[in-house]
């Protein structure tokens, strides 16, 4: 699944337009290496978020093409949070 796609699927991201202008900016991480939006997450991945002075990594734990309100939070493990 792409890296935007997953973003808004789980919830860490409102919209699919703001996951794509964040990996444009360069506010986004995967495994520690800035990532475009075409990249495609696997299981075990760690994503890194930077929204202002917010920081959320988490790990992928699942990679599904839909989710609801309350089996998104299941997609992934939060790592840090600041």
């Amino acid at each position: 699944m792409r890296l935007d796609k997953y973003l808004k699927v789980s919830r860490l991201v409102k919209r699919r337009t703001v996951a794509n202008e964040l990996c444009d900016a360069r506010h986004v991480e995967v495994n520690g290496k800035a990532a475009r939006a075409s990249l495609e997450v696997k299981p075990d991945d760690e994503i890194a978020v930077q929204t202002g002075p917010h920081r959320l990594r988490v790990r992928v734990l699942a990679v599904n093409e839909f989710a609801t309100k309350e089996s998104a939070c299941t997609m992934f493990e939060i790592l840090e949070q600041t």
